[in-house]
């Protein structure tokens, strides 16, 4: 017979019979237990990273005091683009862990487009390092249509070295949906090598036979779900909806009247894309919780879909509860109803800011992405066959953009903007190294009075995104972007009166989270005197050349009907 270790198996029976002192004892508090939805009293014994005893009196050889407090088990965030908060991936660990989120669930193919499966292995050795769970999908769209030009190119036989990583769950959000109707070979064959596998879905607006078609392929879940006919119909369906509140999408409000005692088994809540000063200004997942309670969500359902059902939803089957053999990650409150963290404890470690220290974490990489030459005014003249064309339509707080036909200023043969009419100029720049394509078109909603921004955060290739009505100006906001490596760039009267540098692939700050936290105060400011009113104007156009997202978009290849998927004419 086999020698297995049982010491281990051995420690925690003890300490759950209470023969010897727990490692670590939460005294005399209430917990939630989200199996019954009651608010039960006694003592929490960890032994290691899990929970050995609930209810029950204990002692340990670390014990802290519950009085007053109410524990709950970790917050799981169910889809998020680490690169999108603009911090590294321990900066995410070091930022969002204290405020009660110890799983986070990722797909970085924001960084995967840029750099391949260079940034698939830089994830997966952060997700080694981070104190928190981090789990990281394998990037399933790269590039996410053959409508964008990408820095790399991730197929079926690339990721399938991957497949069963212990620090992934398995296939990222399959954001092409025209590929999968369409049966396209390269992305049924995506979805053959990890048949049998958890696989994230991304379906925004889909339904009837088209959705049957899409959830037909092993896809789970959707985090794309903006109305409440929608959500319905995708549960009803056997899809997880997956309730988003990021620093853009915003539908906590709008679906959290979803969420009752009979579906909060079958909903999770994810954040997306947060960028640090949302997160300083109103939480993570906590914020979710709190937000969803505010709207009417009985409580215990909230943090189950928090908790548990997340847990369950990805096959995470050791966590998401408070109760022995659960792996022993729990939020302590102060408050229930408002979600006020007082502390946390992950794995059975007590979080504290020196807990982060020991940690070992890959190098910065991607250092030198912006593989494109200085641009010149000219290079953003819009050449048309008339006056009157397609304009993308945009909407504070939401991705989904407008398909509109606007007539705009018109001379010999060039189509100009119409600042008093709040329409702009949008031109998209290849930066990868591939080609020198610049996608030009019109954007309103911008409400920018004068001056230019540019973004080397492009969704989902990640070329450089330029609005302005001055092609000067905005010419002087991509060499800028240059400069620095990428970020955000702010001009006005020709010059660059704010920025924020993310050097590493074009989307990651090399900074603390604190001191991104503090560039975007400054960076926020600037705009506001700009005259946007849009609460995040950077990452609102960051979203533009998303031609995943209905309805009209601008990649660097041109104009894109969503809809139709494909290219209009100028």
């Amino acid at each position: 017979m086999a020698k297995y270790d049982t010491s281990f198996l051995e420690r925690m029976i003890d300490q759950a019979l209470g023969r010897m002192e727990a490692d670590v004892v939460i005294r005399n508090t209430r917990f939630l237990n989200v199996f019954t939805a009651e608010i039960a009293e006694g003592d929490i014994a960890i032994c290691g990273d899990r929970i050995v005893g609930t209810y029950e009196g204990y002692r340990g050889r670390i014990e802290i005091d519950g009085r007053g407090l109410t524990a709950v088990p970790g917050f799981i965030d169910t889809h998020v683009h680490v690169e999108s908060c603009l911090i590294a991936p321990g900066e995410f660990d070091r930022c969002v862990l204290p405020r009660g989120t110890t799983t986070a669930i990722c797909d970085p193919h924001e960084i995967c487009n840029v750099m391949g499966t260079a940034g698939l292995d830089y994830f997966l050795g952060a997700a080694a390092g981070t104190v928190m769970d981090l789990r990281v999908q394998l990037s399933s769209c790269v590039p996410a249509t053959h409508l964008e030009t990408s820095g790399a190119t991730l197929t079926a036989d690339d990721l399938v070295k991957y497949k069963g990583h212990k620090h992934s769950i398995g296939l990222a959000e399959f954001m092409n949906v025209p590929g999968v109707l369409y049966k396209d070979p390269d992305v049924l064959a995506k979805l053959a090598a990890f048949e049998g596998c958890h696989i994230d879905g991304h379906s925004p607006l889909l339904s009837g036979r088209d959705l049957n078609a899409y959830l037909s392929c092993g896809i789970r879940n959707c985090h794309e779900t903006t109305s409440l006919a929608e959500a319905r119909e995708k549960l009803r369906k056997g899809m997880q909806v997956l309730i988003r509140e990021g620093t853009v999408c915003k539908d906590v409000d709008t679906l959290s009247p979803l969420i009752t005692a009979d579906t909060s088994s079958f909903l999770a809540f994810c954040t997306d894309d947060r960028n640090p000063l949302d997160i300083h200004e109103e939480g993570h997942v906590d914020y979710l919780i709190r937000r969803a309670i505010r709207a009417g969500v009985p409580v215990a359902h909230a943090y189950r879909a928090a908790s548990w059902s997340a847990a369950q939803g990805f096959g995470l089957r050791d966590r998401g509860v408070i109760a022995p053999g659960r792996r022993a990650d729990i939020v302590l409150l102060n408050d229930l109803d408002s979600c006020d963290v007082n502390g946390v404890i992950s794995a059975g470690r007590i979080v504290t800011p020196g807990l982060f220290d020991s940690r070992v974490l890959p190098a910065p990489i991607g250092l030198d992405s912006m593989k494109l030459a200085p641009v010149e005014a000219a290079d953003f003249v819009v050449r048309a066959s008339s006056p009157t064309g397609a304009v993308i339509g945009i909407e504070a707080g939401s991705v989904v953009t407008s398909h509109l036909t606007m007539t705009l200023p018109y001379k010999d043969g060039i189509r100009l903007p119409q600042p008093e009419n709040d329409v702009l100029k949008v031109c998209v720049v290849a930066r990868h190294g591939k080609n020198r394509n610049i996608g030009r078109g019109f954007v309103k909603g911008f409400g920018l009075a004068r001056g230019a921004l540019a973004s080397s955060v492009g969704h989902d290739s990640h070329n450089v995104c330029v609005v302005g009505q001055d092609d000067g100006e905005m010419a002087i906001a991509v060499n800028r972007l240059i400069e620095i490596g990428g970020g955000f760039v702010a001009v006005v009267d020709g010059r660059v009166v704010g920025e924020l540098a993310l050097p590493m692939a074009g989307l990651i700050s090399l900074k603390p989270f604190e001191g991104v936290r503090s560039d975007l105060v400054a960076l926020r400011k600037v705009i506001r005197e700009l005259g946007c009113p849009l609460p995040e104007p950077f990452l609102q156009l960051a979203f533009l050349p998303l031609p995943v997202i209905p309805h009209l978009k601008i990649t660097d290849k041109g104009v894109v009907d969503v809809d139709k998927f494909e290219l209009i004419a100028a």
